[in-house]
């Protein structure tokens, strides 16, 4: 199979499944254990955390590992919604995952206020209205996500954490689509928060993180055994940190190496070709503000459902670009905020790459996208029919 999906999951690289296996086998030790061998695999689990903080910019001790960048996300959430108390303001914008906005659905029933503030055509965050919203009274917090998972659009986060500090208001980023993807400077944004996953860069599904400034207010989500320094307790799954912490080497040197200049080269390369060889097509989105591994393409004529299904049976896996609704087809939140119209958001498709996809791969998937998007034209019509699927 030809994987283009890679804003969903990547694939565990082969070099960080081999740093994991010892930890899976022989190095079985709990780290908080007293002896040798523990207090080795506890030394394991620190190096992954510098690796981890140097992918970020941040201190080691401002590193904390979770089960995953949604479990972050809600850790850190409640946590300021809990600082900040009922009654407060939390901005954030319309374009953030599900992890953020369910989260926010939830405060608003609690008696937070949500304000959700827009983006522009091209998917980036409006900084005026922002503005304007960081200058009200009643702000306790804002979280904002660094690059989007549907169309790879990087935000303003410098400008955004910027006009929240002036404001005295905590910021968080989402920036499990950035990190290792994109570069990520903590210290340099000068954001509170942040949250990452390490299945979207090459690490194994199940462990995330958490970075938190110094000095700044937390009360963890878990109580237990007070591991990672109390902020998130619960005994380390020590494998898939040590799998996190090379993966965040890995991209590390990639991107100060060549800035993942050949991911973005492939992807290029495929969305050129395709421009070329096939009418009716349009990028979705910033071309010049978004990560290298990300295109978010419509189709004219195409239902996205339709030409997934093809597409999976000539063997190529990607995603589409709008959910089916209670017995509805709409369009993604994220391409409406865009203003998007509901037939071109229903055309389209999210295709992204990894630093494991080959030069051959992307030709043949251009191929193969071609051959789908023939199919459904010349039996589809223009007004397509059929339920489109959703994507994480």
């Amino acid at each position: 199979m030809i994987y283009l999906d890679s804003n969903a999951t990547t694939q565990v690289h082969p070099e960080v499944l081999a740093e994991m296996m010892p930890y899976l086998s022989e190095q079985c030790y709990n780290p908080s254990s007293g002896y040798r061998a523990g207090k080795a695999v506890k030394r394991a689990i620190e190096l992954a955390r510098e690796r981890v903080a140097q992918l970020i910019g941040a201190d080691v001790d401002e590193v904390f590992f979770t089960g995953c960048g949604t479990e972050s996300n809600n850790a850190v959430l409640f946590s300021l919604a809990k600082a900040v108390g009922v009654g407060k303001r939390v901005v954030t914008s319309q374009i953030e995952h599900s992890s953020i906005l369910r989260v926010c659905e939830h405060l608003e029933k609690q008696g937070y206020v949500i304000e959700r503030v827009g983006v522009d055509a091209s998917g980036r965050l409006d900084l005026a209205a922002w503005a304007d919203a960081m200058a009200r009274a009643d702000v306790g917090f804002a979280t904002l996500m660094w690059a989007n998972n549907e169309t790879g659009v990087i935000q303003p986060i410098e400008e955004a954490a910027r006009l929240a500090r002036e404001e005295g208001v905590p910021f968080h980023t989402d920036a499990i689509q950035a990190v290792g993807k994109a570069p990520v400077d903590v210290h340099a944004s000068e954001v509170d928060f942040l949250s990452l996953s390490g299945h979207k860069f090459h690490a194994p599904k199940g462990v995330g993180a958490m970075y938190i400034r110094k000095g700044v207010r937390f009360e963890p989500l878990l109580f237990g055994g007070g591991q990672e320094a109390g902020r998130r307790s619960g005994t380390e799954n020590v494998a898939s940190i040590i799998g996190l912490g090379k993966a965040a080497a890995m991209m590390q040197e990639r991107l100060e190496t060549d800035g993942h200049s050949g991911v973005g080269a492939l992807r290029d390369h495929f969305e050129k070709r395709l421009l070329e060889e096939v009418e009716g097509v349009h990028v979705n989105g910033s071309i010049e503000f978004r990560t290298k591994n990300t295109s978010h393409l419509a189709f004219d004529g195409c239902e996205a459902a339709g030409l997934l299904i093809l597409l999976d049976e000539y063997g190529m896996a990607c995603s589409a670009g709008s959910a089916c609704m209670t017995g509805k087809q709409k369009p993604s939140h994220v391409q409406t905020a865009m203003g998007i119209d509901a037939k071109r958001a229903k055309s389209s498709l999210r295709i992204s790459f990894s630093i494991l996809t080959s030069r051959e791969e992307t030709d043949e998937a251009v191929e193969l996208v071609k051959k789908a998007v023939r199919k459904l034209r010349s039996v589809q019509g223009i007004t397509g029919v059929g339920p489109v699927t959703v994507y994480t």
